[in-house]
């Protein structure tokens, strides 16, 4: 089906093989050397090669070889040939634009020895039309190289486009999920500290006005913590992923502080100090051991919780903590997400995660990070 742009070139060819045809017909309509029905044939012969050109994109091959050997008797023709030839080198294959050529050039010898000019020599107007069909020729394959040249251009510009698409969602991707792992182990801390602050005001009815009040207290801060930080990581969702709040292992202290505050026993043994440790691998230990320590909080609160990291540039970074699995304790609802971002973590780190119950009675989460020299 013709676009607009095709019937714009289709008339414009039509209207341009028609005014050569009429020029030629007022240029020899008085010729002497011509008898007058071999020009009304001519101008009869031009007129259907013109019709013939809207043929000439379903069959462009058949339509120039039928023009170019009509040219062997008619003048008239020769501009409906040019536009045939055109149209076959370039939506041909390059044989036919060859074969098409060669005809065109055998026509011209014909023509001359039918209708011969006396006042051109018969050599120089097969040399001269053998060179102008040769050139209309290599215009075409010009317009052919061209054409493919833009559609291949355009098509690697879509495919960039599609590419860099695909690039930005994926990197949306990633950035919701960071944000995601982010909002799990900052709000699941806080959240942990306040179910536990919670149950024991339900469980011990026993408890003492300052009990009750520490506990109270403890909830409040928790709360208004939560808040802060879940305010915090709204505020960033359409910032750049490195805005998000990001603590480093400088801030490990200040976690474990928190969590006895809460009254969580924790030992906490460092063999390591934050200032020689890469800020993104400290960022990484302190998110294990935060997410450690809200496992630890759900599935055993009255337990002990140990906690040590030890590591040197070079051969690695290792963070363990321990637990005993107390058969008393009630565990509040988890999807086991935590520990499934923490592998993730650590392998996204080049290291890797590992949890499991020991024989003795303990649970250990324990992984290694590199850390390079």
């Amino acid at each position: 089906m013709r676009t607009g742009r095709d019937w714009a070139v289709d008339i414009t060819a039509f209207l341009f093989a028609a005014a050569f045809g009429i020029g030629f017909a007022l240029l020899r309509g008085d010729d002497p050397h011509v008898a007058g029905w071999v020009l009304v044939a001519d101008q009869v012969t031009g007129g259907l090669a013109c019709a013939a050109i809207w043929l000439r994109r379903r069959w462009p091959f058949e339509v120039a070889v039928l023009l170019l050997a009509v040219t062997s008797f008619s003048e008239t023709a020769g501009g409906a040939s040019v536009v045939a030839l055109l149209a076959v080198a370039i939506r041909g294959t390059i044989r036919q634009a060859i074969v098409a050529t060669a005809v065109g050039a055998a026509s011209s010898v014909v023509f001359e020895l039918l209708r011969p000019d006396p006042d051109v020599s018969f050599a120089f107007v097969v040399v001269f039309s053998t060179l102008i069909t040769v050139a209309l020729l290599g215009w075409g394959l010009f317009l052919r190289q061209r054409r493919a040249l833009l559609a291949e251009l355009r098509e690697r510009a879509e495919r960039a486009e599609a590419e860099a698409q695909l690039r930005a969602e994926h990197a949306q991707s990633q950035a919701r999920e960071q944000i995601a792992r982010e909002m799990h182990d900052v709000l699941g801390h806080r959240l942990s500290l306040l179910s536990v602050q919670a149950g024991a005001l339900e469980y011990r009815r026993d408890a003492s006005p300052a009990e009750v009040a520490g506990a109270a207290a403890v909830i409040r801060a928790s709360a208004h913590q939560a808040l802060e930080d879940l305010r915090e990581v709204i505020g960033v969702l359409r910032a750049e992923v490195s805005e998000l709040p990001q603590p480093t292992l400088a801030d490990l202290e200040d976690l474990i502080s928190e969590s006895r505050r809460a009254g969580m026993r924790v030992a906490l043994r460092s063999e390591v100090s934050a200032d020689t440790l890469p800020e993104r691998l400290g960022r990484t230990a302190y998110r294990i051991v935060q997410e450690g320590l809200t496992n630890a909080r759900k599935h055993a609160p009255d337990a002990e919780v140990s906690v040590r990291l030890s590591g040197t540039a070079g051969h690695g970074l290792t963070v363990e903590l321990a637990n005993p699995v107390l058969s008393t304790s009630v565990s509040m609802p988890g999807a086991g997400q935590g520990l499934i971002g923490l592998a993730e973590r650590a392998m996204l780190a080049g290291g890797y995660l590992a949890g499991q119950r020991a024989g003795s009675g303990e649970w250990r989460l324990w992984a290694w990070l590199p850390w390079p020299a």
